[in-house]
């Protein structure tokens, strides 16, 4: 860990100049940035991925009629159709998955008292007047109208408003693509309820905005942002 801690520690000291106290914050939206373009390659073949699995839907649906009162053998049809054509129903899952390490290692960095056995001085950088160490809760004791609660109601309205927008953008994916999303769950099991929830998804990263050290909200912040600006590129 304390290699990435010096990680973020030099590219804090990159952006000094132009941030201010504020520097190590922005290295962090810098560090997520570069993290999500080093799995954009994944996201641009989930993206043909799901395309693929579009131009599938005439054959699962003639699958659909043949065994449609056989589950099972319906089930084992529409997989061994993906392997036929080299799709897999879980390649758009392998971008996030491949994140969630540079999530967790912000999270134990702004979690820990001490890094490598000395104090842990990144605790006390700050996002204007919010320590990146520390959390919603915290920030509340100062006031909700206070600096550090200022800074996290920043955060609350532009997590909403890009909720708001991938709600609207996977609700418009879903209406242009029906035959898709009804025949979800024979691709794979639960599969069907995965996509009913995803649309919500986006707003479930307001609780983590809220419970997570502000190092790691932004982490998230940023990331959910990307991946909304990114699904409307890559999906329109």
């Amino acid at each position: 860990m304390s290699v990435f801690a010096s990680l973020v520690e030099h590219l804090a000291d990159l952006l000094q100049p132009l941030f201010g106290a504020s520097a190590t914050a922005a290295a962090i939206v810098l560090f997520t940035a570069l993290v999500r373009l080093l799995v954009h390659p994944l996201s641009r073949a989930a993206a043909r991925g799901q395309k693929a699995r579009t131009a599938l839907q005439p054959k699962i649906a003639e699958l659909r009629r043949k065994h449609g009162k056989n589950p099972e053998r319906l089930q084992r049809a529409v997989l061994e159709l993906h392997a036929e054509e080299k799709v897999s129903p879980l390649a758009g899952c392998l971008p996030g998955l491949l994140q969630a390490p540079a999530f967790f290692l912000l999270y134990h960095l702004f979690s820990s008292d001490t890094i490598g056995g000395e104090a842990n001085g990144l605790l006390a950088h700050r996002l204007f007047a919010a320590p990146l160490g520390e959390r919603w809760a915290d920030a509340l004791q100062g006031g909700a109208l206070g600096g550090a609660g200022l800074v996290y109601a920043g955060l609350f309205v532009v997590v909403g408003c890009v909720a708001a927008f991938g709600y609207r953008l996977s609700r418009r994916m879903m209406a242009a693509n029906p035959a898709a999303q009804a025949g979800a769950g024979e691709q794979l099991p639960g599969l069907g309820a995965v996509t009913r929830v995803l649309p919500f998804m986006s707003f479930f990263t307001l609780v983590t905005v809220a419970v997570v050290p502000l190092a790691a909200a932004l982490y998230v912040v940023t990331s959910t942002t990307w991946s909304v600006v990114e699904r409307a590129a890559l999906y329109r």
